[in-house]
């Protein structure tokens, strides 16, 4: 797959070694150590597996390993807050008397930026082999982008926007002893509203966890795990904005003050060949703020990435029956917070 880089390929198939050699997932765990569940295991033992996945189910239970069933459905509400490092700015303009492509500006800077994000989407899955999962991402939801210019003058500009995702990912698991881990890592294209063309998501999970099982319900148990997550997006993005969903209420009603700031700019700190490209691109946009024309479109491209890649997590999941799971998972160590409600329904194929 050429969106897989090669240290991912290289992780991945190491992983698949390594997991060869256990034979456990991370939704289960060797209960054959706990004599209370005795029982329990020896029937697993007995079972006939006639099921096509997952593919070496009836070497697991003979084993002793209590294996979800292979499908399932999840549906998953996720937030997330996080900074975002906006480079290689490019801007232009588009009214009905000019038409200017998109041009670098390479002189602007920017503070703080962030991205809030409230996310929905369901995950299809299945269990090929006992400790190796597939599944798909598909939902959509609703992003905020707080963009905070910090020259050559003061901006702050929020944009909204819809997006519609989706994805494909892959998750290994295992066990030793009481403790289980899996790596999980998803790829996904999420297309904004606003934007030209999707944005591409590379999210890694590591969970390392333990789960307890009710003493009289062998089928029933509860999992903590902690863990780590890295993302990454693909860098250029370019789209176009009307002018008026650009720059916020409040802004507009301070507009006066920023043509003059810009103007202050302009006329005492821009060096010869920063006015060049201000006369190209930013005098039209600042123009069209002071005449209160929203209207206009505004032509944008920039690199974007996390300003962070990696976050602390933690997690837990309550196993009603083999069929029907909740679990939450919060991340907040680092800049990145998100919050994770999901509930999954799992069924024989």
């Amino acid at each position: 797959m050429k969106l897989v880089k090669k240290h991912q390929l290289v992780l991945l198939t190491s992983l698949f070694l390594i997991l060869w050699n256990f034979s456990a997932s991370a939704q289960y765990v060797n209960t054959k150590i706990k004599t209370k569940h005795e029982a329990y295991i020896d029937s697993l033992k007995q079972v006939e597996y006639n099921y096509v996945f997952p593919i070496l189910g009836q070497g697991a239970y003979r084993k002793g390993f209590d294996i979800p069933y292979p499908a399932g459905l999840m549906a998953n509400y996720m937030w997330l807050r996080q900074n975002l490092i906006f480079d290689n700015m490019k801007l232009g303009i588009k009214t009905d008397e000019i038409d200017i492509p998109l041009t670098d500006v390479d002189f602007i800077e920017f503070g703080e930026n962030i991205n809030t994000s409230h996310a929905f989407n369901v995950r299809p899955d299945l269990w090929i082999l006992p400790f190796l999962n597939v599944y798909g991402i598909f939902g959509g939801g609703q992003s905020r982008t707080e963009v905070n210019l910090t020259a050559p003058i003061p901006l702050y500009s929020n944009v909204e926007q819809g997006l519609r995702t989706a994805g494909i990912g892959i998750m290994g698991a295992g066990g030793i002893g009481p403790v289980w881990f899996s790596v999980d890592a998803n790829f996904t294209w999420s297309k904004p509203d606003l934007l030209d063309k999707p944005v591409q998501v590379n999210v890694l999970g590591i969970r390392l966890g333990h789960t307890f099982k009710f003493k009289h319900k062998p089928e029933r148990n509860f999992a903590i795990w902690g863990g780590a997550m890295s993302m990454q997006m693909n860098s250029d993005t370019s789209g176009e904005i009307l002018l008026i969903d650009a720059i916020p209420p409040e802004t507009w009603e301070k507009k006066d003050e920023l043509v003059t700031n810009y103007y202050d700019w302009y006329n005492n700190e821009a060096t010869p060949p920063q006015k060049i490209v201000a006369d190209k691109v930013l005098t039209p946009i600042v123009e069209r703020i002071d005449a209160a024309d929203g209207s206009t479109i505004i032509r944008y491209g920039m690199d974007k990435q996390v300003q962070e890649r990696w976050n602390g997590t933690i997690g837990g999941q309550f196993q009603l029956n083999k069929r029907w799971m909740f679990r939450s998972e919060a991340g907040l160590i680092g800049n990145r917070k998100s919050i994770l409600v999901s509930v999954n329904y799992r069924f024989l194929l």
